[in-house]
């Protein structure tokens, strides 16, 4: 599902709102927690999961081309790590998700906030 998808179903599910203002409150939604992130705090959705930020920190690290060593820069990254109600949904066995292969499909979810 992209963020035009989620606008889209939000607004479906709730009538009484116009899709811009669904928009306005998803974009500052995501806005707070890539600026939490932005200043290495911890943001955490109960039941979804929980947005951090870890320190990889600088290393060598090979061409795969040449085989030749290459510096490669300390970084932060975004890490994410699902919520216990998050895994128990994902791992229900249903006939919906039997046969991807761990692969996860097209098909869209309820999102409940």
């Amino acid at each position: 599902m992209i963020k035009s998808e989620l606008v889209e179903k939000l607004a479906n599910d709730n009538p009484q709102l116009f899709a811009r203002d669904i928009e306005k409150i998803v974009n500052t939604v995501f806005d707070e927690i890539a600026g939490a992130l932005a200043e290495g705090n911890r943001v955490e959705l109960r039941g979804f999961g929980a947005f951090s930020v870890k320190h990889r920190a600088a290393r060598i690290g090979r061409n795969p081309r040449t085989g030749e060593a290459v510096a490669i820069d300390e970084k932060w990254t975004p890490f994410f790590k699902a919520g216990k109600e998050m895994r128990e949904r994902l791992n229900r066995k249903s006939p919906k998700n039997d046969n991807q292969g761990g692969q996860g499909g097209d098909n869209v979810v309820d999102v409940k906030f």
